[in-house]
């Protein structure tokens, strides 16, 4: 007997014919069948009988950044909104906490998320701008006690989350609305990964390395969602992040929607329509060995309601290997770590390059265990990624090039200074990277710092001063 049910359900209406360089909002007839789907899945799964004791419903939408492809469809959100109003759901919120070096505030307002909110009476909660409370990774030892451990042993939840859904998990209802998306990093990034914004900004940084997946993990063990529903209109391939300009290489229209009380059984699921299995997603294996799946402890545990036979092609979850030539890249020959100093630059690389025009010209060295005589050849500008190679050559870079050539992204992910070192190396400015007015954004910028943001916002004039 199956220990868990997945509810695959397939949307029939046209999809734009035009490439997906053009991101575009969904026709009325797909929007009007993505509505009947979401409320087919949830009658399915008990209708307004999902509602707790207060009444309330919470929902996680994939808001990491306002690119397209990389968040969950405003029209997915609205479709939810619709159901919970009509089901009589007394208060609904949407809350988020956006990726490194950006802030929810902006990203609300960019996606359309903050517009669809006030026409639905939603509110919308910024967890960046949140007090927080100060929670353990448990799963694996600190560094001090094993070579392989934590360095971060500690990291802050926002409080929202923690008096709603930690210490009144019986009362409210808590919905997470993933994007269908592979991950560089991670695999997948879907039902478990979405909430990796529990943790603030700062304490993503540390161990984003061959550690993540236990981290990821260790945070659904504080929380798991009552329902996980993941917008599949589009999926993404070679990463969670695509190059708009090789949009129709990396986004397909999968149009699926998938809904399980299981956060596990739902992420599995959903990795198998990519052709994956638990062992290319590390964190899927962890959590089911750690029992967060419950009695699932493979995909055979699951009965999939819904035909997905014909998802027969495994799809790739590293980065399209397009990068530009006139950017070296010298790689550690003892770790590199694709979780971290590997494939966080190299998104990055790739989107600046490629959808912004970033220039070349230089020089970027990630990973432990290099050749000093290559090292050595090194001439111009640099970016040293990572805190094993800022301690093994960052030192012998600085007394040969000078300071001012040298720059730094110390942690094994910080996406911030990072994004700060690379906007400035490559003519970029930061607020090409905001598609909206100028006053408007600052707007929002000033918004956010004066309600005490703990986001990693990179410095505005990045391209001209350099900050890292």
């Amino acid at each position: 007997m199956p220990n868990a049910t997945v509810t695959v359900h397939r949307l029939q209406s046209p999809h734009q014919s035009s490439s997906f360089t053009e991101f575009q909002p969904l026709n009325l007839a797909l929007c009007e069948e993505l509505f009947s789907a979401v409320a087919a899945i949830f009658d399915a799964a008990g209708g307004a009988g999902l509602l707790k004791k207060s009444g309330d419903v919470y929902l996680k939408p994939n808001g990491i950044d306002s690119k397209p492809y990389a968040h969950t469809r405003p029209e997915l959100l609205e479709a939810v909104f619709r159901y919970w109003r009509e089901r009589g759901a007394r208060r609904i919120f949407l809350f988020e906490n956006a990726t490194q070096s950006n802030f929810t505030r902006m990203v609300f307002a960019i996606t359309g998320y903050s517009k669809i909110c006030r026409q639905y009476g939603v509110k919308e909660v910024y967890l960046d701008e949140e007090k927080s409370v100060r929670f353990e990774f448990k799963g694996r030892l600190p560094a001090a006690e094993n070579s392989g451990g934590y360095c971060g042993t500690t990291f802050e939840i926002p409080l929202f989350i923690v008096d709603n859904l930690i210490e009144r998990a019986d009362e409210n209802l808590y919905i997470n609305l993933p994007k269908l998306k592979t991950h560089s990093m991670a695999g997948v990034t879907l039902g478990i990964k979405n909430q990796w914004a529990f943790p603030q900004q700062n304490d993503r940084r540390s161990d984003h390395n061959y550690n993540l997946p236990h981290k990821l993990v260790d945070v659904l063990g504080y929380i798991q969602p009552d329902f996980t529903l993941i917008e599949g209109v589009e999926g993404t391939v070679h990463g969670h992040y695509p190059v708009t300009r090789f949009a129709d290489e990396c986004v397909k229209p999968f149009r699926v929607l998938i809904g399980s009380d299981n956060v596990v059984a739902a992420d599995l699921a959903g990795a198998r329509l990519f052709g994956l299995t638990a062992e290319d997603v590390p964190h899927l294996e962890i959590a089911m060995e750690r029992g967060y799946g419950k009695d699932v402890k493979s995909f055979e545990d699951i009965e999939i309601i819904g035909d997905i036979s014909d998802f027969d092609e495994k799809y790739e979850t590293d980065l399209l290997p397009k990068f530009p030539d006139d950017v070296t890249v010298l790689k550690g020959k003892e770790r590199l770590c694709r979780e971290g100093c590997k494939n966080n630059p190299l998104t990055l690389l790739q989107v600046l390059a490629y959808d912004y025009g970033g220039k070349g010209g230089w020089t970027m060295v990630m990973g432990k265990g290099h050749d000093p005589a290559e090292i050595d050849a090194v001439m111009g500008r640099v970016l040293v990624m990572g805190r094993c190679a800022r301690a093994e050559i960052g030192d012998r870079l600085i007394r040969r090039l000078g300071k001012k050539n040298v720059y730094f992204s110390g942690h094994c992910n910080d996406l911030c200074a990072t994004l700060n070192a690379m906007c400035h190396l490559m003519g970029v400015s930061p607020l090409k990277l905001a598609p909206m007015p100028f006053i408007q954004a600052l707007g929002l910028f000033m918004a956010s710092k004066l309600r005490g943001t703990k986001a990693n916002i990179p410095f505005l004039l990045a391209d001209k001063i350099k900050a890292v």
